[in-house]
């Protein structure tokens, strides 16, 4: 009967190391993977400057999608996070306007692009065209990206920055956080 009894109280021990492993495995795969997803789809980035105004504006906070450029494209008007390529430690925001392949060209302050104004929305006059007074082409792996707010950008138009690689495009930006009277998805 001893032997017994004592094999029912082995076996619940056992039943019981078993569920506190189980338990603390479980813990730390969730927070693995949460921390994992707040990296990819939720850092936070606070919006220096004005050249994004008025989709953005200056000490506004966003979250950056580090993920989504893994499985899709960029696509035109995307407003991207990117690094300077003239200057590893400075990020931008923009906007992406010319995509791999096309020729990216302002005219009397309107952008176009393989020799057509942009139709599909509207957007700011441009009236320092900077390089790209001239027909820009963009490379295979190219993006010519412009702020919101005209002429107060620091953008593909300059060469301080110039035509940005997909490399240096670091996520897209698509959730403001605050000011919390602005919360919501960012528009492309």
């Amino acid at each position: 009967m001893e032997k017994r009894r004592k094999k029912q109280m082995e076996n619940q021990e056992g039943k019981r190391l078993h569920t506190v492993t189980d338990w603390v495995v479980d813990v730390i795969v969730v927070v693995v993977l949460a921390v994992f997803f707040v990296q990819m789809l939720g850092e936070q980035i606070r919006v220096e400057g004005h050249s994004m105004e008025p989709a953005l504006m200056a000490e506004d906070t966003v979250l950056i999608n580090r993920l989504s450029y893994s499985f899709f494209s960029v696509e035109r008007f995307d407003v991207v996070l990117f690094q300077n390529p003239k200057s590893e430690e400075k990020i931008h925001m923009k906007r992406v306007i010319g995509l791999p392949g096309e020729t990216v060209q302002i005219k009397n302050g309107k952008i176009q692009v393989n020799g057509s104004a942009l139709p599909e929305r509207e957007l700011p006059e441009y009236t320092v065209p900077g390089l790209a007074e001239n027909p820009v082409t963009l490379g295979d792996d190219e993006y010519f990206l412009l702020g919101d707010n005209g002429d107060s950008s620091e953008d593909s138009r300059f060469a301080i920055i110039g035509n940005v690689h997909r490399d240096q495009i670091l996520g897209k930006v698509w959730f403001r956080i605050a000011p919390f009277s602005k919360l919501g998805f960012i528009k492309d």
